[in-house]
């Protein structure tokens, strides 16, 4: 995959935006958040005022976690192969979310632990494995696997680009997924399994014991291997989250803002942006999870969650429900008037 670091949106666009948020008929500053995000969509499309989003894209990438079998998660794998049956059927909770806010919602059967071929090609076609290895016992995917799954994800970043998306939005699916998540955030932030480890779908005190342990012996199994983002992958991820990463890289590379959701897209930003640096520029983090790896990720990336209603749900939820703030900030820059256009001469 491609390593050069990408531009960020268009300087001269978003100074013309604040200039023209700044003129509008609202007091300096009184439209926070809002206003700020509005003038990022206008840099990131070259145009103010920015126009309506009404190609909003979410991929959700799914997969099982061999470490699901090692007491870290409350549920067990079946439930991976349940609920992509259940968001192919669009009866998931981001299904529901999605129709809500005008948002078309792709899943892919990246490494479910399942035979899913009854699904629709558009679902199964290009599964790498079938689960991703432990990662505290063994590597959980070989270099081959994860060049595929980097690739797989830009591959449907570039598709989604081309069909017309203006935003896209990545999602995640999978159960245990949260503990590789967590080993990628502190294999890359140089922190200790303490710090990153959270409890998931709702594991009890033994049960997060057991995933920071899980957690603690992946990093020291995989010491030496966290400076190459590929490699690290390799090591410490699972072939969803390498999917994910490869969609990152590649809808910046392609000029196309996206909305982060909780841990595992967030882990995986981390790694796209060391991957290719700049990428991050492209990104808003749509809101705060309850896991506290995410917290140091969004740090690290210097990016502030638009929403923070303690969820946890995962599959993109997050992200689609931060949605409207967004098309909130292409309002005002479109239709407030100018300060200038109602103050008699």
């Amino acid at each position: 995959m491609d390593r050069t670091p990408i531009s960020p949106p268009s300087p001269a666009v978003l100074a013309l935006a604040r200039e023209r948020l700044a003129g509008l008929a609202t007091p300096p500053g009184a439209l926070g958040r809002i206003g700020e995000l509005g003038a990022w969509l206008a840099a990131c499309q070259g145009s103010v005022p920015p126009r309506p989003l009404t190609g909003v894209r979410l991929a959700v990438f799914a997969g099982d976690h061999g470490v699901a079998a090692h007491g870290v998660s409350a549920y067990p794998s079946a439930v991976t192969e349940a609920m992509v049956r259940t968001i192919a059927s669009g009866r998931a909770g981001v299904s529901a979310l999605a129709r809500e806010h005008g948002v078309a919602v792709t899943v892919l059967d990246v490494a479910v632990d399942a035979d899913l071929s009854d699904l629709p090609a558009a679902v199964t076609a290009r599964k790498v494995r079938r689960g991703s290895g432990a990662i505290h016992v063994e590597d959980a995917l070989t270099a081959d696997e994860t060049a595929q799954a980097l690739a797989l994800g830009a591959s449907l970043a570039g598709e989604l680009v081309d069909d017309g998306a203006q935003l896209l939005m990545t999602g995640d699916l999978g159960i245990g997924n949260t503990t590789p998540a967590a080993a990628l955030v502190a294999a890359s932030l140089g922190l200790p399994a303490d710090e990153v480890t959270g409890r998931g779908t709702g594991i009890d005190d033994e049960g997060w014991t057991r995933k920071r342990d899980v957690v603690a012996a992946a990093l020291v199994r995989a010491s030496g291997r966290t400076a190459d983002p590929v490699d690290l992958l390799t090591a410490l991820g699972s072939a969803d989250l390498a999917a994910t990463v490869g969609f990152l890289v590649e809808a910046s590379r392609r000029g196309t803002p996206v909305v982060l959701d909780g841990l595992m897209s967030v882990a995986c930003a981390v790694v796209a942006e060391a991957l290719a640096p700049g990428a991050s520029a492209w990104w808003v983090a749509g809101h705060r999870s309850t896991e506290p790896a995410q917290t140091h990720a969004l740090k690290s990336l210097g990016l502030e969650p638009l929403l923070d209603a303690g969820m946890r749900l995962g599959e993109g939820s997050g992200a689609v429900v931060a949605l409207p703030l967004l098309r909130s900030g292409i309002a005002v820059l479109r239709d407030v008037a100018l300060l200038s256009e109602i103050l008699p001469e």
